[in-house]
């Protein structure tokens, strides 16, 4: 069996009016067991040419209502440079240059197209990602 863990660590001596020290870990899990996940895309980059969307995950390529984990990161240095992220044809944030996100998916396709789309906010930028697949 596969262990994947995921850790954040989130600090700030001046956000908040105390000191902010929050550091948590979980451990990346099959839908409604504990059996780690055991399929991952593997770490890539996507290179886009212009600012059209793009398909990064087509929710008919995988089981639906699993519990996949999604792993995006912006590499631009450029602070104005953003990738929307849409799932299932909702914006459901920006991602500015140097910021990362992990998050669940269900890959359901039954009832929506849950594909996840990204549109940058200019050319040629690249977006790094990884899926974490639930069988």
């Amino acid at each position: 069996m596969a262990t994947t863990t995921a850790t954040i660590t989130l600090s700030s001596t001046d956000l908040l009016s105390d000191e902010l020290s929050l550091n948590t870990t979980a451990t990346l899990t099959a839908a409604g067991n504990s059996t780690g996940l055991t399929l991952a895309s593997g770490l890539s980059r996507k290179k886009t040419g212009n600012t059209t969307e793009y398909t990064l995950f087509a929710a008919a390529d995988y089981t639906d209502d699993k519990a996949h984990k999604v792993y995006l990161k912006n590499i631009s240095t450029t602070a104005a440079q953003y990738f929307e992220i849409q799932v299932a044809g909702t914006v459901v944030g920006k991602l500015y240059a140097g910021d990362w996100a992990l998050f669940p998916w269900s890959a359901d396709s039954t009832g929506t197209n849950c594909d996840i789309d990204i549109t940058p906010s200019a050319a040629d930028m690249t977006l790094e990602y990884m899926l974490f697949i639930d069988e």
